[in-house]
């Protein structure tokens, strides 16, 4: 997992104590960053803190000098991974509930990225913290989509609000808002459309549902291994729609990394889930720390 990202900045590394110029070091180092999913722009943040970094600094064939250049590495990706603010899931939750309100959760995400699954990884998480879910079958316009959840759902024990395929998505959010109230359900996890984000329809469609459910946060759903698409669809969701936080999936079988760096840099909204297996219970708060060492040979 991630170790072609690892071998890239150790490539640098060793590069960089070895090399008179700095710049061939990092001409390499940029190649090979957008060739692990990096986005450019992300990958010319990381050159340039490098090169501000080590102003005045002699590079010479020290051990001390490799130590200082995964210290300055270091740095310059937890800038990048750390949000401006963290979100604690189960106390924001907790917080809303005091209110006598459910806490709600709108889930975006184009086809196939394992959004459902994900969604279903939440409920089990949440009932092992002791927070009551419900489902809203708001993709009303997949053939399956509603089945897909309520396999999923019932696998975890959670029940699913659903209408008629073509039914207003807007409006089974809201029915199912008023039912977590009424049952006081702690949490409400609105399952959303999954098509291309150049569909202008689909855009509006989620504009709406976001207006009339008023969700506490709205979750972004990404493949780790749809390279730079991924960062693409997470833009435009975050361009149209607005996103709250990000969660990828299948990051277990990612071995490049790059789209971890490139989501935080690009959307500045934390990560705070990977998946990370098929089970339900696959699926991990992301470690920022951990994430560091599984692509910096810091040791």
């Amino acid at each position: 997992m991630l170790d072609k990202l690892k071998s890239a900045f150790s490539s640098f590394v060793k590069k960089t104590l070895t090399e008179e110029k700095l710049e061939e070091s990092l001409s390499e180092l940029k190649l090979l960053l957008i060739s692990n999913d990096v986005a450019l722009d992300t990958a010319d943040e990381i050159c340039d803190k490098i090169v501000d970094s080590l102003k005045g600094d002699q590079i010479g064939r020290l051990s001390s000098t490799k130590k200082m250049l995964f210290e300055i590495l270091e740095e310059i990706i937890t800038e990048i991974i750390t949000p401006d603010e963290e979100i604690e899931l189960i106390e924001e939750i907790q917080q809303k509930n005091k209110q006598g309100l459910p806490y709600v959760i709108v889930f975006l995400g184009v086809n196939g990225t394992g959004k459902t699954t994900t969604i279903a990884k939440i409920a089990n998480y949440l009932n092992k913290n002791h927070v009551t879910s419900v489902a809203a079958a708001a993709d009303t316009f997949r053939a399956g989509a509603i089945e897909q959840l309520s396999k999923h759902m019932n696998n975890v024990g959670i029940r699913v609000i659903k209408r008629d395929y073509k039914s207003d998505p807007a409006s089974v959010a809201y029915d199912t808002i008023e039912h977590a109230k009424s049952k006081k359900v702690d949490t409400v996890l609105i399952d959303t459309a999954g098509r291309q984000v150049s569909d202008k329809n689909l855009m509006n469609e989620m504009k709406k549902i976001v207006k009339v459910a008023q969700p506490d946060l709205i979750i972004f759903v990404g493949d780790s291994l749809a390279g730079n698409d991924v960062l693409h669809q997470a833009k435009e969701f975050k361009r149209n729609v607005g996103i709250d936080a990000n969660i990828l999936t299948k990051l277990d079988a990612d071995a490049k990394g790059g789209a971890a760096l490139s989501i935080s840099h690009e959307t500045k909204k934390p990560i705070i889930f990977v998946g990370v297996g098929q089970g339900y219970d696959d699926i991990e708060r992301f470690d920022p720390d951990l994430f560091i060492s599984n692509i910096l040979d810091l040791e």
